[in-house]
């Protein structure tokens, strides 16, 4: 009951300093001189700006972040799911293959007991 009592209370002081923040400092930003003395032209860097080299930079530098995501997860599943089947199908194959010995008769009732167990540790 307290921690939401509390987190109401952290949510109404964000809500309180963020309208205050748009009441105070909107006229500040919203200048009605424009761009007089800062020098900037039309856009940040002046009139020259990165043009198509800072476009192509961007979609690069996206491009990048979503593959190395798209590896990341495929590599996570691949060793994930590799190690839980590969353990279970390994298992399942050497006591197959035990019971086929021990049916054929090549091995005796205690050296298969003593197999099984080795096998399902």
């Amino acid at each position: 009951m307290i921690i939401k009592y509390l987190y109401n209370r952290f949510l109404l002081g964000l809500l309180t300093v963020w309208g205050l923040n748009n009441i105070l400092l909107s006229p500040a930003f919203a200048q009605s001189g424009g761009y007089r003395n800062w020098h900037m032209g039309r856009w940040m860097m002046g009139d020259w700006g990165m043009g198509w080299f800072g476009m192509i930079m961007m979609l690069l530098f996206w491009v990048l972040v979503i593959a190395g995501i798209v590896f990341l997860i495929r590599w996570l599943v691949q060793n994930t799911g590799g190690r839980s089947s590969s353990g279970v199908g390994t298992g399942s194959q050497a006591m197959e293959i035990l019971k086929e010995r021990y049916a054929k008769g090549e091995i005796t009732s205690d050296e298969f007991e003593s197999m099984k167990k080795e096998i399902l540790r």
